[in-house]
C-alpha cells in the first residue's frame, strides 16, 4: 500500500454529508430578525440629511438587509427618483435605512 492510500484511510469521514450546512442554515434562519419600525424622529433625521446632501462627505449608515441589520460608511451617492442610495457599491433602499449620520 503506498503512503498517500495509506494516509488516506485516516482522514475524517464525514457520515452524514450536508449535515454541517443544514445547520448553518437552520442557524441563519434562527437568527434572522424582523426589520422595526422607524420612530418620527429618525425619519425626519433621514429626511434632513437627505435634503442637506452634499457628495464629499461621509456617511455612516446602518440598513436592515436579509433579516439583520449591517452598517456601512463612506461617500453616498444619492439618487431620488429611485429611492436608493449607493455606498461601497452597496445600493439601498430608502425603505431599508434604519440610521444615517454624517462622519465628515
Amino acid at each position: 500500500m503506498s503512503l498517500n492510500d495509506r494516509a488516506r484511510q485516516f482522514l475524517p469521514f464525514d457520515a452524514l454529508k450536508g449535515l454541517r450546512d443544514a445547520i448553518k442554515i437552520k442557524e441563519y434562519e434562527h437568527e434572522r430578525i424582523s426589520k422595526g419600525d422607524l420612530s418620527e424622529d429618525i425619519i425626519n433625521k433621514i429626511s434632513d440629511i437627505f435634503m442637506n446632501y452634499e457628495r464629499k462627505n461621509t456617511y455612516k449608515v446602518k440598513y436592515f438587509i436579509d433579516g439583520r441589520y449591517e452598517y456601512t460608511e463612506g461617500q453616498m451617492k444619492l439618487n431620488p427618483t429611485n429611492r436608493f442610495i449607493i455606498i461601497n457599491d452597496i445600493k439601498i433602499s430608502f425603505d431599508d435605512i434604519m440610521d444615517i449620520n454624517i462622519i465628515l
